[in-house]
């Protein structure tokens, strides 16, 4: 069954005329139990079809493990977004990006294209300082209309910092993870699996965790 109906997919293809240059959807799944994994690479697919500039690459967990551990992808499915160049830019997605994170995805597949959104000088600096590993998490269901915008502002760090990395987690898909930080609301932003925030918070408050790193 297709997840956009025509209306969405014309919208869609208009949006992604504004793709700078080429992007290619690293797609992780795996054989045997999977979670929304086939669901996903439908998505996915679907995606792909709209634009020239996109291109899905299928992978699997255990036989592709080399490329795996070099995205640190450890769950499926999962999605790693690569520029023009192949490259890991740090943008990942963990769970199927459908419901409000298709809010989230779509800027994502613009801005690893080479489509980028200003931000303010002051805080531009602090994001590029910023010269120590950081992973961010941020935990959301799908359901959930502010989680869009906390993807997004970790996102943007990632591709503008080469230290961060940020990777959406859908939060029923990965229940056990869920747990393990306490996941009672979302969005739940974690960084460097010790300081948490809850809620779409201003870029200024990621930053004030990640300086504390």
């Amino acid at each position: 069954m297709k997840m956009f109906n025509e209306e969405l997919r014309g919208q869609l293809k208009e949006v992604f005329n504004d793709l700078a240059g080429d992007v290619t959807i690293a797609l992780f799944t795996k054989e045997g139990e999977c979670y929304s994994c086939e669901e996903t690479a439908g998505y996915m697919e679907e995606i792909e079809e709209l634009s020239d500039r996109l291109h899905l690459k299928k992978y699997d967990l255990d036989k592709d493990s080399d490329l795996a551990r070099e995205y640190n992808v450890t769950m499926v499915p999962s999605i790693v977004l690569l520029d023009k160049d192949g490259k890991y830019e740090g943008v990942k997605f963990n769970g199927i990006p459908a419901g409000h994170e298709i809010n989230s995805f779509i800027p994502a597949l613009l801005e690893v294209s080479g489509r980028n959104s200003e931000l303010p000088k002051d805080l531009e600096e602090r994001i590029r300082k910023i010269d120590k590993p950081t992973n961010i998490k941020v935990f959301v269901t799908l359901s959930c209309p502010h989680c869009a915008g906390a993807v997004q502002k970790a996102h943007k760090m990632a591709l503008m910092n080469p230290f961060i990395d940020a990777e959406m987690v859908e939060a029923e898909t990965f229940f056990d993870l869920s747990n393990k930080f306490n996941v009672s609301g979302v969005p739940k932003i974690v960084i460097n699996d010790k300081h948490e925030l809850l809620g779409n918070q201003p870029l200024q408050a990621f930053l004030a965790e990640m300086e504390r790193v």
